[in-house]
């Protein structure tokens, strides 16, 4: 038995020795990127609506006096809810007048003391104030760097006042403006929300117009362009030139010959998924993968929708609004995750009116018939299901699982409510504890919480519970801890694939480690479920979670590589998302100041794409935080040679090199930003800043100068500009740059004291 046991002892180390030997050596790299093909799909393939209406007269004129129809446009008496009178916007330190200009145009003019005044076209108008919960009405102008951006002051119909968004200054959401207010205020003075992605702003994306292009080339400002900032035909339907263009042809028979040209997508033949996906390009908190969107690409390339629930808290795990939301509570909604409901099931595409499932059309929004089509018990006893007389506003469906609510992050001050398409159960207590507005207190203000929920119990018994993950994630609170997700993993519940990525993504973002060794089998069998899934934002998650905290395991690599290879069409949308993934748990630590984990997410990001210009400029700003300027520069360069015509990687070399005393170099380096794109404020702010460093102020006030005017809301611009102006002894310019400064930053007191000096003087 002894010599037995020496053999088999012997044979099993054996076999481990060999196992060994076939494992060691390098991981297997992740495959390439396969070569990516879409459609090729361009500016000039979109014909425009009035295109569309030599065939579709019905439906254009449907569309015509629709919200979409009236979304926006030029400025004119009928689409304006406000004249340029001349009245003016009174702020504290100034006026902002809406009028019109000798040469016909809308404008606004902003006066402020000792300041030349500044004139602000009206290129177009964006919104009616159409919405029955608070509508409103902006605008927007052309800025000198091919931007086209919204301007800070708005008007609202229902209260007619003008109006601004605080939030980022004040944090008293959308207030309305009065004299006691400055300028600066306003957060988004100077204006810096743009039409279209634009990297170095803040942005609506693609959603407040036409088919929006914002277009870059070396050496010259961007161009906006657009078709229309109403919602046109083809924002839904794709690219219509070379249909309609087919169809004058020859009408007759274009369709019946089966011409590939004249050939559109029927939107009506589409999946439930596919269809929430047409209304969700813009009725949808989604993150940014690629600039470029036009409709009729992937739209999965281009946007994720579940990626703000990694880092955006604007839902509650019910999809109930937390912040400021839009329609994708939808996803949430039992009608959604048990039925087949889309957004046309309710509302009309083209009129925006309102229909039952069958497609008849109801009166108006608040009809019973878009539940009752799909409920129809509850139409036949009504007043025993509701407890309200059948002709009282309680009686409606909408009333109870379809409230107004206002958006919290606005405020209270002007009413801006939306429906709540959760389609949620009437809960007092639960929603009371949440933060969210009862429903039953819209009409029933005298009665707290508690006394509705003890009438609610008495009428309707227990309420259906909710999903169990939904209930799980309620009651852990904003940041769940480890213990307690696995715990949620492991529960046997129906699908829910948001509540799921709440819990996946809760996890990733809090709780693994890189290279953390074994996971809890429930975690690893979700993550491997998940990887495996059909929905690219799922998908990614559990291939970047696993990449994460298992990727040097072997056989974890394996299954990764596998999954990369049999992604297919999903491969471009799933590997963006994965880079994304990785690359916030790197920002989250950089910002943290933990350069070390940063690095890793960096690096294993670059090992699903390795020419990410994006992630190899933040791997070089990680670097150069952690203090090893060899390494930032290679990253630099790395991501200058992905993508030459990045001006932040050439300015962020030049600020590499200014502080290693490379001073020929980083001038180099910011000469290039500038021949990339003559509007980087920061290449010119960082110019400035090395020609001040070098004792040479007469030359740094040009480029201070011309950061100013690219990036108005600069404030180190104006305060160096000052400096500057100083050294030189200009006194009086000085005082203006310190004042304009001040204006956007007025907590900096060594600018308050200078400026109080020059004054005294």
């Amino acid at each position: 038995m002894a010599a037995g046991a020496v053999l088999m002892l012997l044979v099993a180390v054996g076999a481990f020795a060999l196992i060994a030997r076939r494992d060691a050596g390098p991981l297997p790299p992740f495959p390439p990127p396969a070569a990516r093909t879409e459609p090729d799909i361009a500016f000039e393939d979109f014909a425009g609506a009035a295109a569309c209406a030599e065939c579709h007269a019905e439906q254009h004129a449907a569309w015509s006096a629709s919200t979409h129809g009236r979304a926006g446009g030029d400025p004119d008496a009928r689409l304006l809810v406000r004249a340029f009178d001349g009245r003016p916007i009174q702020f504290r330190d100034g006026t902002v007048t809406p009028t019109r200009l000798a040469d016909g145009r809308h404008a606004f003019i902003i006066r402020r003391p000792d300041r030349p005044d500044q004139v602000l076209p009206v290129d177009g108008v964006v919104g009616g104030a159409h919405l029955v919960g608070g509508g409103t009405q902006g605008f927007v102008t052309k800025f000198e760097d091919g931007t086209v951006r919204f301007l800070p002051w708005e008007m609202i119909r229902r209260e007619n006042v003008w109006f601004c968004n605080t939030n980022t200054r004040l944090d008293r959401g959308w207030i309305p403006i009065t004299p006691d207010m400055a300028l600066h205020d306003c957060g988004d003075w100077p204006p810096i929300r743009t039409l279209g992605n634009v990297p170095r702003f803040a942005t609506c994306q693609e959603c407040h117009g036409s088919q929006i292009e914002v277009e870059g080339a070396p050496g010259r400002p961007a161009e906006t362009h657009y078709v229309s900032l109403r919602i046109n035909c083809e924002s839904c339907h794709g690219p219509a030139a070379r249909h309609v263009e087919a169809m004058r042809a020859r009408p007759e028979n274009a369709r019946d010959a089966g011409d590939p040209a004249a050939a559109m997508p029927s939107l009506a033949l589409l999946s439930k998924d596919a269809s929430l996906e047409v209304c969700f390009r813009c009725h949808a908190l989604k993150d940014a993968l690629a600039p470029g969107y036009l409709p009729g690409k992937p739209f999965a390339d281009y946007y994720g929708l579940a990626l703000p629930l990694l880092s955006d808290a604007a839902v509650f795990p019910d999809g109930r609004i937390r912040t400021f939301a839009y329609q994708k509570g939808h996803l949430w909604s039992d009608c959604y995750l048990n039925g087949s409901m889309t957004c046309v099931d309710c509302h009309a595409p083209h009129s925006q009116e309102y229909r039952d499932a069958n497609g008849l059309p109801l009166p108006n929004r608040f009809d019973d018939g878009q539940c009752t089509a799909c409920h129809p018990s509850k139409a036949a006893r009504i007043e025993e299901h509701t407890r309200h007389a059948a002709d009282s506003p309680g009686s409606r469906c909408v009333a109870c699982h379809m409230p107004y609510l206002q958006e919290p992050e606005v405020g209270t001050a002007l009413r801006y409510a939306r429906s709540d398409h959760t389609i949620p159960l009437p809960r007092p207590r639960f929603d009371a504890g949440l933060g969210v507005e009862v429903a039953c207190a819209d009409c029933h203000a005298d009665r707290d919480a508690t006394a509705l929920q003890a009438q609610s119990e008495a009428w309707w018994g227990e309420l259906k519970p909710h999903h169990p993950l939904v209930a799980g994630l309620a009651a852990a609170g904003d940041r769940p801890d480890r213990a307690t997700l696995v715990r949620l993993l492991e529960l046997p519940a129906p699908p829910h694939p948001m509540a799921e990525f709440i819990v996946l993504s809760s996890l990733f973002r809090d709780h693994l480690e890189p290279d953390g060794g074994a996971l809890e089998p429930a975690v690893e069998t979700r993550l491997r479920d998940a990887a495996l899934a059909r929905d690219p934002d799922a998908a990614a998650l559990g291939l970047a979670a696993l990449h994460w905290t298992r990727g040097n395991d072997r056989r974890t690599r394996r299954f990764l590589i596998e999954r990369l290879g049999s992604l297919s069409a999903m491969e471009t949308a799933v590997r963006r998302r994965w880079v994304v993934l990785l690359g916030f748990l790197g920002d989250a630590a950089r910002e943290s100041g933990n350069t070390t984990r940063a690095i890793t997410a960096y690096n294993k990001a670059l090992e699903v794409r390795p020419a990410d210009a994006a992630v190899l400029l933040n791997l070089g700003l990680a670097h150069a935080a952690g203090g090893d300027a060899v390494a930032a520069e290679s990253a630099y360069l790395a991501s200058i040679a992905a993508d030459s015509t990045n001006a932040l990687a050439w300015t962020n070399l030049g600020i590499s090199r200014a502080a290693r005393g490379d001073t020929p170099g980083a001038l180099a380096a910011y000469q290039r930003a500038l021949a990339v794109d003559p509007t980087d404020a920061l290449a010119w702010f960082n110019l400035g800043n090395l020609y001040l460093r070098a004792d040479r102020p007469a030359d740094a006030i040009d480029p201070y100068r011309e950061a100013t005017r690219f990036s108005p809301g600069l404030a180190p611009a104006h305060f160096n500009l000052a400096r500057a102006y100083l050294t030189l002894d200009r006194i009086a310019e000085a005082r203006t740059a310190l004042r304009a400064g001040l204006d956007l930053d007025p907590s900096n007191t060594s600018a308050a004291e200078a400026l109080r000096a020059l004054e005294e003087r």
